[in-house]
């Protein structure tokens, strides 16, 4: 199982007033381990950042003016993602980027090239409803040490949801095992069935002669005491 972790950050909020994407960061894992494979790059926006934006993730306009262009990276990001499950904390605020940026190029939607996308925001609400369910809240339920995270930045946040997913998920560990190898139950059924294919007779245990009376001594109190209306006493007179 492949997936990508996946980050941005972006000039503003909203894509559809023109904000652009300024950073893009992927991690890979493979069968829940990372691969220490990843895609990360800033990109020039041609365009001001808001001072909100810059404020969570200090990115620069001056830093990004040297920087490449979406229309660069897409080919290479785009091979990354492919085929992948991706993984992103919110997805539909990266998503909506990703896809403005691609709709730009004339290009596919990222998510009809990833093979699906899962948003561990859903995940955590679905899983602690009511609850904070942010980055840095998830750290804190799950003992993901985020003590290097003081401003975001997409690469560090990919590999810090990576590991919140992980300890997300980690029930699903043993199913999967428990699917993989059905050889334990292959086995107890050879125990329980001859070679021949022919199912066992079935073993009947007789109850003893103290066994007998002792159970017939409890029907009689409960007869004495319901004043004659034992059920089993009257279904054994009937028999």
């Amino acid at each position: 199982m492949r997936q990508v972790f996946l980050d941005t950050e972006t000039t503003g909020l909203e894509h559809k007033l023109g904000h652009r994407i300024i950073e893009i960061a992927c991690v890979e894992m493979l069968n829940r381990r990372l691969t220490n494979r990843h895609f990360h790059c800033y990109l020039n926006p041609d365009r001001e950042i808001d001072a909100g934006a810059l404020s969570v993730h200090g990115i620069s306009r001056e830093f990004l003016l040297d920087k490449p262009r979406f229309v660069d990276v897409a080919a290479e990001f785009l091979d990354f993602v492919r085929g992948a499950e991706v993984v992103i904390h919110n997805a539909a605020f990266d998503v909506g980027f990703l896809n403005a940026e691609l709709a730009l190029l004339d290009m596919a939607p990222v998510d009809t090239v990833c093979h699906a996308v899962c948003d561990t925001l859903r995940m955590a609400k679905d899983l602690h409803p009511g609850k904070k369910n942010n980055l840095n809240a998830l750290c804190d339920r799950y003992g993901v040490d985020n003590s290097h995270r003081t401003l975001h930045g997409a690469l560090l946040d990919a590999e810090i949801l990576s590991e919140v997913y992980l300890a997300m998920t980690r029930g699903q560990e043993s199913l999967i095992m428990d699917l993989g190898d059905d050889s334990a139950s292959r086995d107890e059924a050879a125990r329980r069935t001859p070679s021949s294919g022919q199912r066992q007779a079935l073993r009947v245990k007789r109850a003893s002669q103290e066994e007998l009376a002792e159970h017939q001594r409890l029907l009689t109190s409960i007869q004495e005491a319901s004043n004659g209306k034992c059920l089993w006493l009257r279904s054994e007179n009937q028999g």
